[in-house]
């Protein structure tokens, strides 16, 4: 098989499994302890915890505190459900955030979804034109999840900031693959996507910065994140981090070059999102009046999507195809292609003649 899903989720680094081993702790291990716990083996945890913290924290901004989530989507809620006044963001954002909207608005608390341009990054205008001192919160993408573009952060925090309002990046594709150099107030990461295991994110939080809670309980993480920490979870973050920082600007150029293999590849195909500003590992393309169900089944040894991997099987078109102006015939056509750190340039050129052979197939 080929895997050509890095949206979705990343193969687990082999240094990220060995640091997780050690802390699994069997009953003859001195590493299974609750790093909350006061005694030697907690103690012992508790340290592995700060490690991986600095870990994570190294390839994020100074000035801020880093608190370990569930995930991105747990940390993303807590913000903006913590986060006093109106919410605004754009309408190519993840789930996470827009899926927040009606919980925002039982609270009495407008939410408001912006447009973004045609190439697919956050319209700074509409945005101008619609914060007010009533708004609270700006939450916006590093970089999309399903078409890859980068969106203009500086011009969102600059905006944001005129009106006293506070900035959540949702940086989930962005960590560990580029600098992360926002001047935001919170920083959502998820560590499956950085070749780190499911199951663990953080939250960045800008210091002197303050939101509500989301879960109650026994006070951990400084207040802002109740619950027992797992010491392997932790362990295997912090390792993804420490291998993402140690080759992020090697990564950066290999995933250019399969960049430049798959644009040559798929030169017939049109491209969706913007072609210069963008992450290089994701490639949405689309043929008109291509099925892509029948192109998946023809071509089910390689590892691709019709869409996020958190949308597949509704049968919807995709919110963010259908937010760069794309018709739901169009956005239907598309695929999505995403490669990385272990991804060589025969299996992407292997994988290209395949789903091209296949889409010739049906005459296109």
């Amino acid at each position: 098989m080929i895997y050509l899903d890095y949206q979705a989720t990343t193969p687990l680094a082999p240094e990220v499994r060995e640091a997780m081993l050690r802390w699994l702790g069997g009953p003859d291990s001195d590493t299974f302890g609750n790093p909350h716990s006061p005694h030697k083996m907690g103690r012992m945890a508790a340290a592995a915890v700060e490690t991986a913290r600095e870990r994570v924290a190294a390839l994020l901004p100074e000035g801020g505190k880093l608190v370990f989530t569930s995930g991105a989507t747990e940390a993303i809620n807590a913000v903006i459900l913590g986060t006093p006044g109106d919410v605004v963001t754009f309408a190519t954002e993840h789930a996470a955030v827009l899926d927040c909207a009606e919980a925002v608005r039982a609270q009495g608390r407008r939410f408001t979804v912006l447009p973004v341009t045609p190439d697919g990054r956050a319209d700074v205008e509409a945005l101008a034109g619609h914060v007010t001192s009533s708004t609270g919160l700006v939450a916006v993408m590093a970089i999309n999840n399903e078409i890859g573009v980068r969106n203009p952060i500086a011009a969102v925090v600059e905006i944001a900031r005129g009106v006293g309002a506070k900035v959540l990046v949702d940086a989930v594709q962005a960590y560990g693959k580029v600098p992360v150099e926002v001047a935001a107030d919170f920083i959502a990461i998820s560590a499956h996507k950085v070749h780190g295991p499911k199951g663990i994110g953080a939250l960045w939080v800008r210091e002197r910065v303050v939101a509500a809670p989301l879960l109650h309980g026994g006070g951990q993480e400084g207040g802002w994140r109740s619950g027992t920490l797992s010491p392997a979870l932790c362990a295997g973050f912090g390792a993804a981090a420490q291998v993402a920082a140690e080759g992020l600007t090697e990564q950066m150029f290999h995933v250019k070059h399969l960049w430049n293999i798959a644009r040559e590849a798929f030169s017939d195909w049109t491209l969706n999102g913007s072609a210069v500003d963008r992450w290089h590992g994701n490639l949405n393309i689309r043929r008109d009046g291509l099925d892509v169900a029948r192109l998946m089944s023809d071509c089910r040894q390689i590892m691709f999507s019709a869409g996020s991997a958190c949308a597949s099987g509704s049968g919807r078109p995709s919110h963010v195809l259908r937010a760069i102006g794309l018709s739901d015939a169009q956005a239907k056509s598309s695929i999505r292609l995403g490669f990385g750190r272990y991804t060589s340039a025969a299996e992407l050129e292997s994988a290209a003649a395949s789903i091209n052979a296949a889409a010739k197939e049906q005459g296109l």
